[in-house]
């Protein structure tokens, strides 16, 4: 439980580091946009990979499985995307990862619900699918900028810092004394 505790606040810490660096560049050519873009999903297929790793392998986290592969193919469309049709190609593709990852991130979330502090992984899953949604609908119409798409990150991160805190501060369940 120790391991899930503290990989959720790694991931929230990078997460907020994530967003706060997108703010720092936020008047950075567009090479940069594109960079950050294709960092947040690959961070994800390699926190995706780690996960799965410490509860059992890829091989029994299906959800893991396909949100790590999600996202490697994500890293790539999007860096081709960005590449061919700039930021509204970008965020395009990062809309459909969205839409895909919060649905996976909700599968798992379910299925590890009794480990306790999943209630925040279901929620953070939805909401991911939801915004990814609306960036897909953004992206045909006025697409936003990466530090438009950064308040998506922030409240991932928030979430992942909200479990890592329950499953911190939980009470143990009381062991059970026979008299």
């Amino acid at each position: 439980m120790n391991t899930l505790r503290n990989f959720y606040y790694l991931r929230a810490i990078v997460a907020f580091a994530w967003v706060a660096i997108v703010f720092a560049a936020a008047k950075a050519p567009p090479l940069v946009a594109g960079t950050l873009l294709v960092i947040y999903p690959a961070w994800d297929a390699i926190a995706n990979v780690i996960d799965a790793r410490r509860s059992g392998g890829l091989a029994a986290n299906p959800g893991q499985r396909f949100n790590a592969l999600t996202s490697i193919i994500t890293a790539v469309a999007m860096a081709v995307a960005f590449t061919l049709r700039g930021n509204e190609g970008g965020v395009l593709v990062f809309g459909v990862w969205a839409l895909l990852a919060g649905l996976f991130q909700l599968a798992v979330g379910i299925r590890r619900r009794k480990l306790g502090g999943q209630a925040f992984m279901m929620i953070s899953g939805a909401q991911s699918a939801l915004a990814g949604v609306h960036f897909v609908f953004k992206a045909f119409d006025n697409a936003p900028s990466v530090a438009q798409i950064a308040p998506y990150a922030a409240f991932g991160g928030f979430y992942f810092l909200l479990s890592a805190l329950w499953l911190t501060f939980r009470k143990s369940p009381r062991p059970v004394t026979v008299a």
